[in-house]
């Protein structure tokens, strides 16, 4: 009888045992269940990215903490995210004020030093100070090319983009945005007829040869020119009003100094028989630095990026080379990157999202958010039109795209007005570009 009742005790003991367990697995799973995922998590179990590469990387200034993340030290290809770096390096070498052209002249010449002022007879910009300079002077003008050390066209840049508007060719001195504007409009013969025609014209005038195609089916106007040289070739489209920018084959000097004389009323010879540096050399200044900074970085400018680029190297080390600037940059970061330009259009350039945290924590601390927030775009603005609508003034940052690439970094403002510095950059993506941005837009505002 004591063995029966012992047995059975036993077997009671192992019931509620069982039945404990069995409560205490339910309430981990219930608990589980209830759990909210974090941004990070529910970002990288979204489909979105399911056959991408990804590296997320966020980080509290404040703590000097890393909130989150994901392949945060492993490279990606950063698109126009290069041009935070470029930023930086721009913010650190060239002031407030771009130097337009340094000069020394004696009784009868002017002898130019240019810098790479990209603003030099660009549309977007009426105030010309060195155009001004240059117009009121009776002397004989000299240019010389021998500080530029660089090539027209950057590492690795797709060479089949070469009429697109985006990837303008580089040089010392730029005239017109280094692109002709072509225009088409609808004109009638005299204001009592009804009959209307084309006219098409260049700005600035040319006399490079032009060629003309019949309409191909699309209706639509088109300017194309020879890959080696300056020859157009035009479509007339059913548009009653169309321009479009084509970029000029540079020649070094060449072409901005044939494109000058209709414009300036007098003629720029090359001499490089003069030294660089002098000591009565004088400088004509251009146009406030943010106000090139902010369009390139609204609206993603690569000819700007470029050209700031080489205009900071000719500051720091007096000749325009952007390897000779970017190698200075790269020794002062820690999270060192691949970087070959200025605007990301080479898909050598490789970054970490953790190198971005290092540069725009060296932004804030260096240059201040007041600055930042007068140069980035927020929300619903520049790159981030219609995206993060009700976020502005709460996120400044920086897109990048290309081919199977998107990329944001930047600052956000989060509970309690909480500044966080963020990069997320994604790489081998095949799908929608908005479906990508609206993925990571989701990401982003959970953390506001």
């Amino acid at each position: 009888m004591a063995e029966s009742a012992g047995k059975k005790f036993m077997t009671m003991v192992k019931f509620f045992l069982h039945i404990t367990c069995l409560l205490f697995v339910c309430s981990c799973v219930a608990q589980k269940a209830t759990q909210k995922k974090s941004p990070l998590d529910d970002l990288l179990s979204d489909t979105t990215f399911r056959n991408a590469h990804i590296g997320v990387s966020v980080y509290d200034p404040a703590t000097r903490k890393y909130l989150y993340s994901y392949q945060a030290n492993k490279y990606f290809v950063p698109a126009s995210n290069v041009k935070i770096a470029t930023c930086y390096t721009v913010m650190k070498y060239l002031g407030h004020i771009l130097p337009g052209v340094k000069y020394f002249e004696n009784d009868t010449a002017i002898y130019l030093v240019p810098t790479g002022d990209p603003t030099f007879l660009h549309r977007d910009y009426k105030n010309q100070p060195v155009f001004d300079f240059l117009k009121k002077t009776n002397k004989r003008i000299f240019i010389t090319d021998s500080n530029w050390k660089d090539k027209e066209l950057g590492q690795g840049w797709s060479w089949d983009d070469y009429n697109d508007e985006y990837m303008v060719e580089r040089n010392s001195f730029p005239v017109y945005g280094n692109t002709l504007k072509w225009v088409q409009e609808k004109v009638r013969s005299n204001a009592m007829s009804t009959e209307e025609s084309f006219s098409i014209y260049s700005d600035p005038e040319v006399n490079w040869k032009v060629r003309f195609e019949p309409d191909s089916g699309t209706g639509k106007f088109k300017v194309t020119r020879d890959r080696l040289s300056n020859v157009f070739v035009i479509t007339e489209g059913r548009e009653p009003n169309k321009e479009v920018l084509v970029p000029f084959i540079l020649n070094g000097l060449s072409s901005a100094l044939e494109l000058l004389p209709d414009t300036l009323g007098k003629k720029i010879e090359i001499n490089n028989n003069f030294f660089l540096t002098d000591p009565q050399q004088h400088v004509v200044l251009s146009q406030p630095v943010d106000s090139v900074l902010r369009p390139m970085m609204y609206r993603s400018d690569n000819f700007f990026a470029e050209q700031l680029l080489l205009l900071a190297s000719e500051a720091k080390t007096g000749v325009m080379n952007a390897t000779a600037i970017i190698d200075t940059m790269v020794l002062r970061l820690k999270n060192k990157p691949v970087w070959v330009d200025g605007s990301g259009l080479s898909r050598y350039n490789l970054f970490s999202p953790n190198t971005f945290i290092e540069i725009l924590d060296s932004i804030r601390l260096e240059v201040g958010m007041d600055r930042v927030k007068e140069i980035f775009p927020t929300g619903d603005s520049g790159t981030l039109k219609g995206y993060y609508v009700a976020d502005n003034g709460k996120i400044y940052a920086k897109t990048g795209s290309m081919s199977g690439v998107i990329a944001l970094s930047g600052y956000l403002y989060g509970k309690g007005k909480r500044l966080l510095i963020f990069s997320v950059l994604v790489n081998n993506y095949n799908g929608l570009n908005r479906d990508a941005r609206r993925r990571i837009e989701k990401f982003i505002k959970a953390l506001l």
